[in-house]
C-alpha cells in the first residue's frame, strides 16, 4: 500500500475527484464537492509538476480542500438577504394586529374565530359571540387576541 502511495500520479488523483463528485451527486450535502475540487486541481498539479512529492500531495489536498469549502461558504453567507416577505412560510402570521368576530365564544381563556373559510383557535380573556377581537401574538396554530 505504501508503495502505491509513493508513486500517486495524476490519473489517480484524478480518478479520486471523479469518485468524490459522483459521490456528492447521492446526496452528501456539499461535503464532498470541495473535496472533489481539490483532489481534481491536485490532479493537475501533479501533472505539470510530476516531481512533487506524496506530502505535498496530501497536504495540498488537505489546504485546498480546507480554502475552497471556507470560501464557499463565506459566499453563501455573504449572498444570503432578508426576506422581503418574513412571515411568508409562517401560516397565521399574516394576522397580526388584525381585527375580527368571535365565532365560538372565548370561555375560560379559549374560542375560536373565523377568518376567511377557515376557523381558528384562539385565547384570550372571555368574549361571547360577535365580539370584536385583535390578534397580538401568535403561538403555533394558536392566536393570542384581546378584546377591542
Amino acid at each position: 500500500m505504501w508503495e502505491f502511495l509513493q508513486h500517486l500520479s495524476f490519473w489517480d488523483w484524478l480518478a479520486l475527484g471523479t469518485v468524490l463528485l459522483i459521490l456528492e451527486i447521492f446526496g452528501a450535502g456539499g461535503y464532498l464537492l470541495w473535496m472533489g475540487i481539490a483532489a481534481a486541481a491536485v490532479g493537475v498539479l501533479k501533472f505539470v509538476i510530476p516531481g512533487l512529492g506524496l506530502e505535498w500531495q496530501l497536504l495540498l489536498f488537505a489546504v485546498l480542500s480546507i480554502l475552497t469549502a471556507v470560501y464557499w461558504w463565506k459566499r453563501q453567507r455573504s449572498s444570503a438577504k432578508v426576506s422581503d416577505q418574513p412571515g411568508l412560510n409562517m401560516r397565521g402570521s399574516e394576522l397580526i394586529g388584525r381585527t375580527f368576530m368571535v365565532h365560538q365564544a372565548i370561555i375560560e381563556g379559549r374560542g375560536k374565530i373565523k377568518v376567511g373559510d377557515g376557523v381558528w383557535i384562539v385565547t384570550g380573556p372571555d368574549a361571547p359571540v360577535g365580539a370584536q377581537v385583535r390578534v397580538t401574538a401568535q403561538n403555533g396554530v394558536i392566536l393570542q387576541v384581546e378584546t377591542v
